[in-house]
């Protein structure tokens, strides 16, 4: 599942400008330089977003199940229905997200109703794991090929121009909170934070004690 997914992210890996399904034209451009401490600044950024429950309540670990949390929940819990997308990622093995997170060209804007979009609804894979990590330990695994389906610079901007369910983040609707920022606020965050070398505070600075 992991290997057709990248395959397919890097079949349409473009660095021109793309349209997004909501109409905006998210445009693939890095800055030709960004300083260590930009970079730190724009990773924070990415962090507000990548924590964030419309992002976070998705990117669960093993257990493939995901979680509900946010304003409107009040706490913290498990996906109602006992959900669990299992190692398929898509509840191949109990229910399909795809039975209430059915395909879907316009915007589900019903509040409480299921989320729908014009592609399969699915989990990361559980290595993307972000519900309740760290910054750093999210700046780590980001930047890790082992861990984020073998991406560079380019190909983590462009999962976020052509991945539909990204897209919804920032136009949830349903009265639903949306991702900080805009979509294209986020694309441009990534890539200076790559351009940077993909720092993390973690990382040890030559010159540096320690």
């Amino acid at each position: 599942m992991r290997k057709l997914l990248s395959a397919l992210i890097a079949a349409t890996l473009t660095t021109t400008a793309a349209w997004a399904a909501d109409g905006e034209n998210v445009v693939i451009e890095p800055p030709e330089a960004v300083s260590r401490e930009d970079g730190l600044s724009a990773w924070d950024r990415v962090y507000e977003v990548a924590s964030h429950p419309r992002c976070s309540n998705c990117h669960v670990g093993a257990s493939g199940r995901p979680m509900w949390s946010g304003p409107s929940y009040g706490r913290a819990r498990p996906h109602g229905m006992n959900i669990v997308a299992g190692e398929s990622r898509i509840g191949a093995e109990y229910v399909l997200c795809s039975t209430c997170h059915a395909y879907r060209e316009t915007l589900n804007d019903m509040p409480h109703a299921a989320p729908q979009v014009a592609m399969n609804w699915q989990l990361p894979p559980a290595e993307a794991e972000w519900f309740g990590k760290s910054s750093v330990e999210i700046c780590e695994q980001l930047r890790d090929p082992e861990r984020n389906g073998d991406r560079g610079l380019l190909e983590l901007a462009s999962h976020l121009d052509h991945d539909l369910i990204l897209h919804w983040a920032w136009n949830p609707g349903g009265g639903r909170e949306p991702a900080p920022y805009s979509l294209q606020e986020h694309v441009n965050d990534v890539l200076a934070w790559g351009v940077a070398g993909f720092p993390c505070t973690s990382d040890t600075i030559e010159g540096e004690d320690g």
